[in-house]
């Protein structure tokens, strides 16, 4: 899959809008016939493309959810997210072993340079930046409005969305609460970059503010989003920040944790176990269970915490002042 995206088979295939042969898409791609075909016909097996037979020849075509989730021109693209898979956590993941007898990230291992030095690397260049932007962004197409609408947010009208990126979570926000404005608090880097691309002059009510949360003022709102925030750190350094972001917060607002939970006896889901094993070879934090994430809001000070499963990869955890 990750192929197949890098090399562009799903985009010419969407592009043509016909079925066509190992041979055609190769000399469109520039790749070999034998390597193609091969490649073709394992998308095939994990239904990424379909393939009919026409005089003893197959003719490939995508299917509907190549079309929705790997065709790059789709507004329901993951293709940016398949890359940054393949490129960087793919590459970590080459050395889970050491992670795991270590008990410690492995991107020294994997690129050379520590986990800061690649979190800058990122951020180097804009097309860097624009793709793991366009990753970070793309997962909310699917869960999204579920973790915003998990609970009823509608008496939150300032709200700050922390680490909030290009602004996909914030824009579901609004767009689910007509009455409040969402404030996304990032790095200079990466709020001059959500301005350029991301963000259009119907987002009126979505505002920026450059900063570092662990280290600037935290501005004082009604409620803080955390979306895949909380799972990159320590629990030392989650309530620190969780702590700040208390005395920050309005008596009776709350803070909206969204991450992937465990079950409390750690047996799955799969999708979150997995998750857990990459955070630990690419981060210091880890995926945690409900009990977990209520302890270290209620350590921090929060009181009456909320847990929702949405179904979806991402579920909502909600704790008031």
């Amino acid at each position: 899959m990750f192929t197949a995206c890098e090399l562009g088979v799903f985009d010419l295939l969407h592009e043509v809008q016909e079925p066509m042969s190992a041979a055609a898409i190769a000399s469109r791609l520039s790749t070999s016939v034998d390597g193609t075909e091969r490649l073709l016909d394992a998308c095939v097996g994990l239904e990424l493309l379909k393939v009919d037979l026409k005089n003893n020849e197959g003719y490939y075509s995508n299917t509907d959810v190549s079309t929705v989730y790997l065709v790059n021109s789709s507004p329901r693209t993951l293709s940016h997210m398949m890359m940054y898979y393949s490129n960087t956590i793919y590459m970590c993941w080459h050395f889970l072993p050491q992670a795991v007898r270590e008990g410690k990230s492995q991107y020294e291992r994997a690129f050379g340079i520590s986990s800061k030095e690649v979190f800058e690397a990122v951020y180097r260049s804009e097309d860097e930046m624009l793709t793991f932007m366009h990753h970070m962004d793309s997962i909310w197409n699917i869960s999204g409005k579920d973790v915003i609408q998990a609970f009823d947010l509608s008496m939150f009208h300032t709200v700050c969305d922390l680490g909030g990126c290009s602004g996909g979570l914030a824009k579901q926000f609004v767009s689910s609460y007509k009455e409040s404005t969402v404030t996304i608090m990032d790095l200079p880097k990466v709020v001059q970059t959500a301005k350029k691309h991301f963000i259009t002059d119907k987002d009126q009510r979505i505002h920026f503010l450059e900063g570092d949360f662990f280290n600037d003022p935290i501005p004082e709102a009604d409620l803080y989003i955390m979306a895949r925030i909380i799972h990159d750190w320590t629990e030392e350094k989650c309530i620190e920040l969780l702590r700040k972001i208390y005395q920050s917060c309005r008596t009776g607002g709350g803070v909206l944790l969204i991450e992937v939970l465990l079950s409390e006896d750690r047996s799955g889901p799969v999708t979150s176990q997995l998750f857990s094993l990459n955070m630990l070879v690419q981060t210091e934090g880890k995926e945690r269970t409900a009990s977990e994430y209520t302890r270290l809001l209620t350590d921090s000070g929060y009181r009456d915490i909320e847990v929702k499963a949405t179904g979806k990869i991402y579920d909502a955890i909600l704790g008031r002042k």
